[in-house]
């Protein structure tokens, strides 16, 4: 599929994550070759990796400690960002904390109905634990417009009733549209509506990195 530059892309079309080969999350979706120009690289593979060793120590000293603790990735790339809070949390303090993977998509506000019913079968959620008393960790990628998390949070409530929901984000960009704010933040990155931020892990980019991209 082709958009013409300088054609809003169709928000029918987030969230088609791992089903054709583009760059989707709350900022949507975009075709690099075609639409984006890289104007920087914001964070390097240890720049990534020092921000979630921070982000680990400061969730276990919110916790004092992680016997409560349970980390919850929203698909796509929150999922493997919750698997190195998991691995660094681990080597800190010897636990492996239970982590499960979220797919939002049905709880998404800025779908049509038909969208939803098509893409929920693209991607599972799989939470093989009972959140209910837990202190639940969401991790993504990207803060945006905080609409992501809002379905998270519905999604999560959903599932059962923990005893406090946080939120875990490698890049927040600003432009908030709903009160939503991170509790653990890699980098704050001050941001235009025409610019990008792409996170890239290993588990799904084979690289780690943030860089800002130009939309065209």
């Amino acid at each position: 599929m082709v958009f013409n530059i300088g054609t809003a892309i169709p928000q029918d079309f987030y969230y088609l994550r791992d089903y054709v080969e583009q760059s989707c999350d709350e900022q949507g979706c975009f075709f690099f070759e075609e639409y984006m120009r890289l104007k920087s690289t914001i964070m390097d593979d240890m720049a990534v990796k020092r921000a979630l060793f921070r982000i680990s120590h400061e969730i276990i000293e919110r916790g004092k400690g992680v016997d409560n603790t349970v980390l919850i990735g929203i698909v796509t790339r929150g999922v493997p960002m919750a698997r190195m809070l998991q691995d660094n949390i681990h080597r800190l303090e010897g636990k492996l904390i239970p982590i499960g993977e979220l797919d939002i998509t049905m709880y998404r506000d800025d779908l049509s109905r038909e969208s939803v019913g098509d893409m929920a079968r693209i991607n599972a959620t799989s939470i093989d634990f009972d959140i209910t008393g837990k202190d639940v960790v969401l991790v993504d990628d990207v803060l945006y417009t905080g609409r992501t998390v809002r379905a998270a949070i519905d999604a999560i409530m959903q599932l059962g009733r923990p005893k406090t929901i946080q939120l875990a984000i490698m890049v927040d960009r600003g432009h908030r549209e709903l009160p939503i704010r991170a509790d653990y933040v890699g980098k704050n990155l001050p941001t235009s509506h025409d610019e990008l931020v792409a996170v890239r892990f290993e588990d799904t980019d084979g690289e780690i990195s943030v860089q800002l991209y130009d939309i065209k």
